[in-house]
């Protein structure tokens, strides 16, 4: 071990000693050893310092031999002055080898962190709806988080133990064999002694280890449901604070117990080493004593391998357990390659071209979907389950057709589960087809760039996201480059510039996670106002107005007015009040498109929109805007109150 400790760190022994059972995918080791390519050169001065760590820490024993033989028992002061300030001049060499090796360790393992941390988030903001659908947050962060770090240390604790414990082994062993081969021969029939124990303790502590992961990962659940916005909100509705202290306090009480029972097991390893290692410090004492006292070995020589004996045992025990060490690094590292593995199903073309500045017309041609299998787009392990499901989903979509010219909008109606969102959610390639074509401006959706799509294409969903940031910060996602009147400009076409200047920040007014401190209609504003700022030729509603009041909707209608205008829109609708003068309706019914025309077409003849029409307006739920009092639509857990309150 770097620096010659007598005891060992628990830290391997309680890691899970299974993992050597499992089998790596065929080339980890390989891509492994390209990941480190970039690093070579850090790494090899690393190790060469390590080495020269390692040599450092058997000259100080054999120094202190001849302190004592040759100068004390000598009686040669000049001699143990010499000697002395040549132990000082080590240590100074070793301190200072010693930062040099912790600055390259640094490099290596922050160097090594960085690179794999921004491949996994790079490769994960390109996946594909779908697979966000499926996985686990936690699992995610989790490989950004506990992976990347349990491979880094392959490059650092890892390597680096692995090789200074070799190191320091044989020159250790090599000096004592020099010194006094049969004492050295003694001194190691000890060792199952100090092994055994540390064998048992380790199995111990990995089972106790695996129980506090997993009674953390549950207390951090806990937490992370009640203490984000919505999760409070409900537990304030349902007034259960007894209830769920006693939860909490019943969960945070396991996790102190196993860490008792975690330090007591940790405290009796260390001691259980520290006393075989003393143990065999006074046989080697009793043994070589009496040699020495009967001449046959010198009293620095004696010193020496009492000093060298305590730096026997810990490489010797490290390198018991350098398989666990080596295959949880290697573990981590296929569980993060396993990540950057799975292709986006979306994803440019080698010869995807840019969607020229003037594509508007939309175009669906004869387009059918299903979504895809969970093994299409997700991992097991990202899931927590033993296999990914590989039924292939039912249709969603079959043989939609229909067209949009520029600046004309078209009404999406049907019931719920109908397929509307998917229809829209093909337009901005969130997912592709599985039979026909969806086209902008004539060029099909799959063969341009994304980038280019994305600019043309903007959308406003019924529960608009908003990032932990300020107003400012949340209108420049959608373009970093706008400038401060640009941004005013986008919240007075949406009809909430009024209200962000009587703010006390104004812009600068932070909107809190997802937005919660916004009513309903002001963050559906001020996501129209992010809209407006992109200045998409289509735009797609998703029921934008759904959840609101008569007022709010009223204000938030006002400012899709500014949004559509000169712009193709898909807008899928559920109160039929609001899409009278659509260009043109479609009502979708079990992924068909069943009707389509105009409002007053469609209620002549008398089908499904009429029906569908008749049924709202008999219902004072669902009854139109006009028509509403002032709870119409209104979220029963949102509370429209203004950020300034």
């Amino acid at each position: 071990m770097p620096g010659g400790s007598l005891g060992v760190s628990p830290r391997s022994w309680s890691k899970d000693g299974s993992v050597v059972k499992q089998k790596l995918a065929p080339g980890t080791v390989r891509r492994v050893g390209a990941f480190a390519r970039p690093f070579r050169g850090q790494i090899t001065a690393y190790l060469v310092l390590v080495v020269i760590d390692a040599v450092l820490m058997v000259l100080p024993p054999l120094l202190a031999q001849r302190i004592v033989d040759d100068g004390v028992l000598g009686h040669d002061a000049g001699l143990v002055t010499t000697l002395a300030l040549t132990v000082a001049g080590i240590a100074l060499v070793a301190a200072a080898v010693g930062l040099a090796e912790r600055w390259y360790s640094a490099r290596i393992g922050e160097g090594s962190i960085y690179a794999l941390r921004t491949q996994v988030f790079g490769h994960v903001q390109r996946m594909p709806v779908a697979f966000f659908t499926r996985t686990q947050t936690g699992a995610l962060i989790s490989r950004l988080n506990n992976d990347v770090l349990a491979a880094q240390r392959a490059f650092t604790s890892t390597l680096a133990g692995t090789v200074s414990n070799l190191v320091s082994l044989v020159l250790v062993a090599g000096t004592m064999f020099y010194l006094a081969w049969e004492i050295t021969l003694v001194s190691l029939v000890l060792l199952p002694l100090f092994i055994l124990p540390a064998k048992w303790i380790g199995r111990r502590l990995q089972a106790l280890t695996r129980e506090q992961m997993q009674l953390n990962a549950e207390l951090s659940t806990v937490m992370t449901e009640r203490f984000n916005v919505s999760g409070a909100m409900l537990a304030k509705i349902f007034g259960r604070p007894a209830e769920e202290d006693a939860v909490f306090s019943a969960r945070a009480g396991r996790v102190r117990d196993i860490g008792i029972r975690i330090a007591l097991v940790n405290r009796v390893f260390a001691t259980a080493l520290t006393l075989v290692a003393a143990l065999a410090t006074a046989l080697v004492y009793l043994i070589g004593g009496h040699l020495a006292v009967d001449g046959k070995l010198t009293v620095g020589t004696l010193v020496a391998l009492t000093v060298l004996l305590g730096r026997l045992y810990g490489p010797l025990t490290a390198l018991a357990n350098v398989r666990v060490d080596v295959m949880t690094a290697l573990v981590s590292f296929e569980r993060v390659f396993e990540v950057l593995d799975l292709d986006p199903m979306i994803a440019d073309k080698p010869d995807a071209a840019v969607l020229p500045a003037d594509a508007a017309r939309v175009e669906f041609d004869r387009v059918s979907f299903r979504y895809p299998a969970a093994d299409e787009v997700s991992l097991a392990s990202l899931e927590s389950v033993a296999v990914l499901d590989r039924t292939r989903g039912e249709q969603v979509l079959d043989d939609v057709s229909f067209s949009a010219e520029p600046g004309q909008m078209i009404a999406l109606v049907g019931p719920s589960g109908a397929g509307k969102t998917t229809i829209t959610s093909l337009l901005a390639r969130l997912y592709d087809t599985t039979a026909g074509a969806v086209r902008i401006g004539g060029h099909d959706v799959r063969d341009v760039t994304l980038a280019s799509l994305r600019d043309a294409v903007g959308v406003v969903t019924q529960d608009s996201h908003m990032f932990h940031d300020t107003i400012r910060g949340n209108l420049l996602y959608a373009r970093p480059d706008a400038a401060e009147p640009d941004l005013w400009a986008a919240l007075r076409a949406a009809n909430i510039a009024e209200l962000v200047e009587g703010l006390p920040d104004g812009l600068d007014t932070v909107v809190g996670e997802r937005g919660h401190r916004l009513s309903g209609g002001e963050k559906q504003r001020l996501a129209i106002a992010r809209l407006l700022l992109k200045a998409p030729r289509v735009v797609v509603l998703d029921e934008a107005t759904a959840h609101l009041d008569s007022e709010s909707e009223a204000a938030v209608q006002s400012a899709l007015a500014n949004a559509l205008r000169g712009r193709t829109a898909l807008v899928i609708a559920h109160r039929l009040s609001t899409v009278r003068d659509a260009d043109q309706i479609l009502v979708v019914d079990g992924g068909r498109i069943a009707e389509r025309g105009r409002h007053e077409e469609l209620l002549a003849r008398g089908g499904t929109y009429a029906d569908l029409y008749h049924r709202q307006f008999r219902d004072p739920d669902d009854a139109a805007p006009a028509d509403a009092g002032p709870d119409d639509g209104l979220d029963p857990y949102e509370e429209p109150a203004r950020i300034a309150g």
